[in-house]
Parts: C-alpha cells; sequence; structure tokens
C-alpha cells in the first residue's frame, strides 16, 4: 500500500531508527490515519494541522512518547498526559514502553490526536507565564547593581533566554553556588547569548 502523505524524509529517518522502530512504525501509522500532515522537524517525525505544529513522535533511552505541543490544553479523561520537564507549560506526552501498548491505546491515542486538532481549529492559546512571573534570584539582581551593562544584555535577551538563566540560576540551593553559575554565564549574557547557545 503506498500512501501519498508519508514523507521521504520521514522514511529516511525511520529507516535509521533503531530501538524503537516498531513503536515509531505504529504511532506514525495512527497519526496519518488521522489526516495530519507528516514532516521532519527539529529532526523528528512531526504531524500539522494546516501549518499548525500538533504532535511529535520522541524518542529516549527508556521510552517513546507523543509529545502534543499544546497538550495542557487537552482534556486528560484517561489520565496519560504527563509534563516532559518541570518547567513544561503547554507541551505534554504520552509514553509508552513497548508496541504493544500503542496497539492497545489506538482509539485513546486517535481522540486524543482529534481534541488536539479541534484545539488548534477553535485557535485556542496556551497562556505562558512571563518571564516578570519568575522570581530574579537575589544574587543576579545584585550583579546587576553592580554591573549596568549586565543588566541592560540580560533585558534584551528574548524572554525564553531569560526565563532559562532565571530557572538555572534559582535551581541551585545554595547562594554561594547560585553566585558561581551566573558568574560562569555573566560573557554569554553580555554576548547577547542564551544558556544554549
Amino acid at each position: 500500500m503506498i500512501n501519498s502523505r508519508l514523507n521521504p524524509k520521514v522514511d529516511e529517518y525511520l529507516s535509521k531508527a533503531n530501538k524503537w522502530q516498531d513503536e515509531f512504525e505504529k504511532l506514525r501509522e495512527i497519526i496519518l490515519d488521522c489526516e495530519l500532515t507528516e514532516e521532519l522537524k527539529w529532526n523528528k517525525p512531526c504531524y500539522t494541522f494546516q501549518k499548525s505544529n500538533i504532535v511529535i513522535i520522541q524518542g529516549f533511552k527508556e521510552y517513546v512518547a507523543l509529545m502534543f505541543f499544546k497538550g495542557s490544553l487537552l482534556k486528560d479523561p484517561n489520565r496519560i498526559l504527563i509534563k516532559p520537564g518541570e518547567n513544561s507549560q503547554a507541551q505534554r506526552q504520552i509514553r509508552f514502553s513497548n508496541v504493544q501498548e500503542i496497539v492497545e491505546m489506538e482509539m485513546i491515542l486517535k481522540d486524543y490526536i482529534y481534541a488536539a486538532i479541534e484545539v488548534e481549529q477553535v485557535g485556542l492559546e496556551v497562556k505562558f507565564k512571563k518571564t516578570t512571573d519568575y522570581e530574579i534570584p537575589e544574587e543576579l539582581l545584585n550583579k546587576f547593581d553592580d554591573n549596568a551593562n549586565l543588566k541592560t544584555a540580560f533585558e534584551a535577551l528574548t524572554p525564553g533566554r531569560q526565563r532559562a538563566y532565571i530557572l538555572y540560576f534559582s535551581k541551585a540551593k545554595q547562594s554561594k553556588t547560585r553566585e558561581s553559575r551566573i558568574e560562569k554565564y555573566i560573557p554569554k549574557i553580555l554576548n547577547g547569548k542564551g544558556l544554549n547557545d
């Protein structure tokens, strides 16, 4: 059976996938049954509706995930949606450790995918926390007082980059560790770079 909706880039990606090949193939089949467009984004099979990202298939060491870009807006009657990280605001995953779990959940997965498409069709948007909603560590505020250029450079960063720094600096339990982290990243901040740039 030749499916005209199969993307050759995803075919190539899947041909190289080793550990989760069966799981990726089954998820792909389920998603394409829901009439989404298949693309390769961030080097992963990604599925869109009218150019908006709906779901992406992710392979990790311990599990495969079907990640919904606006998963926080979905109802979760089966209680299967998981925040990928403690600071994730929009994304939610459904995780699998084998292909049989996917097969058994096929109808439920389609319900969630159709719900995600509906979220897009009606134009719902995730309300993200603003950078100002995060508490800036005292150690960083002290550095701003000592170095006006640092404060200016930090405020010129994109909100996402600012958040990444605030979260990373704040995670340290001890003030000394927060200070050393801040010291280490001052040159990057002054150069307009994000934590992971």
